[in-house]
């Protein structure tokens, strides 16, 4: 007998059919002796629904009344959940994140967890019963209800997961595990049997979605074992775990991901002395908008150009900013463009293997796909290309690579 927690998405739950077979799925491990508590996710599209509808009350609606408004949309799928348990003969209780005691800060929808109270849950496995919680939400020290962001759902299944100090956490989605690239993209990618909490944390934070960065960053810190698996589909989906392969065969390289959302901006001809990169970068941080990839180049002339990435939704705002600092600057002129992508080759394999970056720069210029930044890591390497080379780009790193579904390992 194992104590699972499983966390079920929007998808998963999106119509009362969907929610039966969630509780035939249930059934299934209940009846098979397991203690199951169950982080569930609002119907698909109501988070998005309630979201217009306060859009259309106000353009700059309270964060608190958000929480509060935003949070009901868990609360249709838990009660329908327990119901459809309940009709099965099983024992079941839902509980909202306030009822069932996770506690967090202060910060309205985007509120971080200090703590859970397992009393409730262990009472009601105590009896035999299915606990059934209300993802991406709780209540903070003066009892406002507060919410994690959205995909909260994840790291509200992975909290609850340390919390009751699970044998493992299942991310029950609309995909059957991690790939080693978009499917959509790249036709034959393959899932994943395992990948390390390191890597799922660069696949996350590169661009894939498959889960929340937060949910894998808590999962990491507390050891919980983390599987992805389809709510669809049977299979044993993909194990994101502490564990490196020790296999010979381990790939060089894990997975490729990508992010459509960049935006490079070059200040040009700016003085090369102390502090003139904080001079650009702190009225953008002030801003609230978020700085990716920067390069620093020194030209000839002794001047610096500064090149960043951002956001795509805040480059508009980033340019207008800088080109209204850029006598200040003493700068030549403000360049950008928001046609680019990032490209990321992910994997711990690139700690023992050399000539894993040129490989990749001679693959993409096999295809004449030009480079216009670089950054590494110890187990990544991103370049930042011209968007309408993405699905090019990461197609022939795929197969360079020995990632394609009928290659087995990574020749090196």
């Amino acid at each position: 007998m194992a104590l699972y927690v499983q966390k079920y998405g929007g998808t998963s739950v999106g119509t009362v059919e969907r929610i039966e077979a969630v509780a035939e799925k249930l059934k299934t491990f209940h009846e098979a002796g397991h203690q199951l508590v169950v982080a569930v996710s609002a119907m698909s599209g109501e988070t998005n629904r309630l979201l217009a509808l306060a859009a259309s009350i106000s353009d700059t609606p309270d964060p608190r009344e958000m929480d509060v408004l935003v949070s009901t949309g868990e609360q249709v799928t838990i009660a329908l959940l327990a119901m459809a348990l309940q009709k099965r003969g099983i024992k079941a209780r839902s509980f909202t994140g306030w009822q069932v005691g996770i506690r967090t800060d202060n910060a309205f929808m985007k509120a971080r967890i200090e703590d859970i109270d397992t009393a409730k849950m262990r009472e009601v496995l105590d009896d035999k019963g299915i606990v059934i919680v209300a993802g991406f939400q709780g209540i903070d020290a003066d009892n406002n209800i507060t919410t994690l962001g959205r995909g909260g759902s994840d790291t509200t299944g992975v909290a609850l997961a340390a919390a009751l100090k699970a044998d493992e956490c299942q991310i029950y989605t609309d995909v059957d595990g991690v790939y080693t690239s978009d499917p959509r993209v790249v036709p034959l990618a393959r899932r994943m049997e395992k990948i390390t909490f390191e890597e799922m944390l660069e696949m996350a934070s590169l661009g894939s979605k498959i889960l929340q960065i937060r949910s894998v960053e808590f999962a990491g810190k507390y050891k919980v074992p983390l599987r992805v698996l389809s709510s669809f589909t049977e299979g044993n989906g993909t194990l994101i775990t502490m564990e490196e392969s020790s296999s010979v065969e381990n790939p060089v390289i894990s997975g490729i991901a990508f992010n459509r959302d960049e935006a490079k901006i070059t200040v040009k001809g700016v003085q090369d002395v102390p502090g003139v990169a904080s001079r650009i970068l702190v009225p953008i941080s002030d801003a609230n908008i978020e700085v990716d990839m920067i390069i620093q180049n020194i030209s000839e002339d002794g001047s610096n150009d500064f090149t960043f990435t951002v956001h795509r939704n805040d480059y508009k705002r980033a340019m207008q900013l800088l080109r209204s600092l850029a006598s200040e600057l003493n700068a030549r002129e403000v360049t950008g463009t928001d046609n680019i992508c990032k490209v990321s080759m992910v994997g711990v394999g690139m700690r023992s293997h050399a000539g894993v970056a040129s490989r990749m720069f001679q693959t993409l210029a096999n295809e004449n796909i030009n480079i216009l930044a670089i950054t590494t890591s110890e187990i990544k390497i991103s370049v930042l290309i011209e968007e309408k080379y993405l699905e090019l780009a990461v197609r022939s790193l795929h197969t360079a690579f020995g990632l394609d579904a009928e290659d087995s390992v990574a020749k090196d």
